[in-house]
């Protein structure tokens, strides 16, 4: 038995010994300050601490938050729209903010004051701007960081590309384009890109508000593509073109299991958000089957959300669980893979977390999205935040 539930039991036993001595039932009602009584009895907490009933309903009081327990560090605050995150090689962190900005934490946590790079280009409505960022796995050698970003064509019209630029002397520096002309809209710019461990770039692109495109092999939205560092089609790729699956309509997180496996979250409209597990050229149904639906040919995912809404984006392995964050939902989501079974951390601690990463201390960074217009924005909004995971 664990000492605090050692001491719990003791403490309740000498509360017990003291009615008896006093004359009084135990087990007998006493009166609240507004004449509500209410059983004296306790209840032990997964911490070992005690709790009573209390007024107006005589309910158990609740247990105390074992997340806020959880060793939390604010690493940075006051930003605008971060949404993604890197880690250098030196522990030093390159994040993105939405309006258009690339900044940088040094590895003694020092937010500098100065962009590292400033992209005028940027198109910042609605759910685009300047989204996803990587590093190239040689970045060491060749300085290489890869972004993805919304911006405005010929005739106003609305895409997303991904770009790279040089790291160097503390800026991003000549910029060359990857991948560009993949549809984009105020709406589901999909966004996020890593590299994998065959060293091919992943991309996920959303339907841009057109769910019909998720369907279509030759167009580049609703996808997870696959390119080579330099944004030619990986080889192998199921359709001798960029797209490595489809049938999505708005993925926002990737990350890869012990196994080498594939995860995927993905917005569902309004409700049935998914995680899925990715294969090379398999359909994931949208629009045609959401949720549980089943259909031949089409992927179901492996959990979703149902009648609830998580807005899931950024995604993180770690010790066979998979961590995401929720934007709607306003929590940390932690799926564990081996038993099936989904929790949720933080609810309603941060406001909506974009993006999770683990960093090179098995920490997890979190960035929160309350100042783009649909969150509650609270004091130093946004922030950066590291979570140990190991208290949660």
């Amino acid at each position: 038995m664990s000492p605090k539930i050692i001491t719990a039991v003791v403490v309740i036993s000498l509360i017990t010994l003291g009615a008896i001595l006093s004359g009084k039932n135990f087990f007998e009602k006493e009166p609240s300050g507004d004449g509500i009584v209410c059983t004296q009895e306790a209840k032990i907490c997964p911490d070992g601490s005690a709790v009573g009933r209390v007024p107006p309903n005589c309910e158990f009081a609740p247990c105390p938050d074992q997340n806020q327990s959880a060793q939390i560090t604010v690493i940075a605050q006051n930003l605008e729209i971060p949404w993604g995150l890197v880690f250098l090689p030196n522990k030093s962190i390159l994040f993105t903010e939405r309006t258009g900005r690339v900044r940088m934490i040094d590895k003694n946590g020092k937010l500098s004051p100065t962009p590292v790079v400033t992209i005028s280009a940027v198109k910042h409505i609605g759910e685009g701007g300047l989204l996803g960022i990587t590093l190239h796995p040689d970045f060491a050698e060749n300085g290489y960081v890869y972004l993805y970003y919304t911006y405005s064509s010929t005739g106003d019209n609305t895409l997303n590309k991904v770009v790279r630029f040089k790291f160097e002397n503390g800026k991003l520096v000549n910029e060359q384009v990857i991948v560009n002309n993949i549809p984009g809209a105020a709406n589901h710019n999909g966004g996020r890109i890593k590299f994998g461990s065959d060293n091919f770039l992943y991309i996920t692109t959303g339907d841009a508000g057109n769910p019909s495109r998720a369907q279509d092999r030759n167009s580049l939205a609703g996808k997870i593509l696959r390119v080579t560092d330099e944004g030619s089609a990986a080889p192998g790729n199921p359709f001798g073109n960029l797209v490595y699956s489809y049938g999505h309509r708005n993925p926002q997180g990737l990350a890869w299991d012990s196994q080498g496996r594939l995860w995927a979250t993905e917005h569902g409209p309004s409700t049935k958000d998914e995680l899925n597990l990715i294969e090379m050229g398999k359909n994931y149904g949208w629009p045609t089957i959401q949720g549980d639906e089943k259909r031949d040919g089409l992927e179901t995912p492996v959990i979703n959300s149902g009648s609830s809404t998580w807005a899931p984006a950024g995604t993180a392995f770690l010790e066979e669980k998979i961590f995401f964050g929720g934007l709607r939902g306003e929590a940390l989501f932690q799926y564990d893979i081996s038993t099936g079974t989904l929790k949720e951390q933080f609810k309603e601690q941060f406001g909506r977390i974009r993006d999770v990463v683990l960093g090179p201390d098995n920490f997890l960074y979190i960035t929160t999205s309350n100042r783009d217009g649909r969150g509650r924005v609270q004091e130093g909004d946004d922030k950066i935040i590291k979570i140990d995971p190991s208290k949660i």
